[in-house]
């Protein structure tokens, strides 16, 4: 591909609003790529942006553009041939500086690729003048032939076709010495031929013109005799109108005072409007007030409610954690009772196994 993007950022697009031309209406719900484009086949540089599969910005760089910063994060540029404006907000000043320095950069580079494209055109227009030129000097030109200037001009203006035939005829000229004499006549022969069938169309052309011009002055007389009878009848009723404002002259002023009186009172009954929609107005804000104090009122008892029952709460729990420490030291009591029965019954159980086996002995003995 012959475009490539050589440098690209991140920003929100806007685009001017087309009704009001003073709105920014954005073209992307986020931020996006922004690319400079250059195109090496056509010598130019395009600002290029896609949300998703869509086109936001397709935007040619010219000469004349000029990107404007409006703030620190903001900036734009019009392009006349998409007949809008484009904005750009940058998430910091130095990447609205970047794309700035690049547009600069890259405008400039367009106005030197203009001028050496004009250059280039100008060096292929000069050899094409100077071979037109060389053509109407053969021996074939208007010149040589007898005739007025209306006949010769239009020779000029015709397209390449009578130069190609000239050249064709020429080619006997290439031949030896001793077949000049024959190529001079036939050329000759050509050229009658050639210039009769000219001066045939220029009488036929001329013939036609003649026939417009007839018509043409025909619809003047026409025109003017109009124009006449229009002047007449403007005259007439420039004249019915001064008589008619000379008798309706008091008429007028009682009209102007009624059409004052009028306006007034049309002007009171749109202030008397405006005044009943502000009582409108301020009725609905009362309501909406005393809407919101009920509301207020409401909320407040249901905190206070919620606030007596916070206090039974807590003074439920500080009465469980009091019976549970009570309980854990009764516990603990118990524990160590316990503990000491234990301890005992371990001595009590130690003495009847000591009495045992003193018992045994003596069985023994016995």
């Amino acid at each position: 591909m012959g475009e490539q993007p050589i440098f690209s950022t991140r920003a929100h697009v806007f685009q001017i609003d087309p009704n009001t031309k003073k709105n920014w209406v954005p073209t992307s719900k986020h931020a996006v790529t922004v690319s400079y484009f250059y195109d090496s086949t056509r010598n130019v540089y395009r600002i290029i942006s896609l949300d998703g599969s869509k086109a936001i910005i397709n935007s040619t760089i010219t000469p004349n553009m000029t990107f404007t910063k409006t703030s620190q994060k903001f900036g734009q540029w019009a392009d006349s041939r998409a007949n809008t404006v484009y904005g750009l907000g940058f998430s910091s000043e130095h990447h609205l500086s970047k794309f700035a320095e690049k547009f600069q950069e890259f405008k400039e580079a367009a106005r030197l690729a203009k001028e050496k494209s004009q250059e280039k055109m100008e060096l292929t227009s000069t050899p094409s003048q100077e071979s037109a030129g060389g053509d109407l000097q053969s021996p074939l030109t208007p010149e040589s032939i007898n005739g007025t200037d209306d006949e010769r001009t239009p020779d000029v203006t015709q397209n390449s076709e009578p130069r190609a035939e000239p050249t064709q005829n020429a080619l006997p000229f290439s031949h030896s010495l001793g077949d000049k004499s024959k190529g001079g006549s036939h050329q000759s022969s050509a050229i009658s031929k050639h210039w009769e069938a000219e001066l045939a169309t220029l009488k036929g052309n001329n013939a036609k013109l003649t026939a417009a011009l007839l018509e043409s002055t025909a619809n003047v007389k026409q025109w003017k005799q109009q124009l006449a009878a229009y002047q007449e009848e403007a005259e007439r009723l420039h004249k019915r109108v001064t008589e008619l404002e000379c008798v309706s002259s008091q008429a007028n002023a009682v009209h102007t005072h009624k059409t004052e009186l009028n306006q007034t009172i049309q002007e009171l009954e749109e202030t008397l409007k405006v005044k009943e929609e502000e009582i409108e107005r301020l009725k609905q804000e009362i309501d909406n007030a005393r809407e919101l104090q009920e509301q207020r009122d409401s909320l407040t008892q249901k905190l206070q409610e919620v606030e007596i029952r916070n206090k039974d709460l807590e003074g439920q729990l500080s009465d469980l954690e009091q019976r549970l420490e009570k309980s854990q030291n009764e516990q603990e009591a118990f524990r160590n009772n316990l503990k000491t029965l234990l301890e005992i019954l371990d001595g009590k159980i130690f003495e009847l196994t000591e009495l045992r086996d003193n018992l045994a002995k003596l069985l023994e003995c016995s």
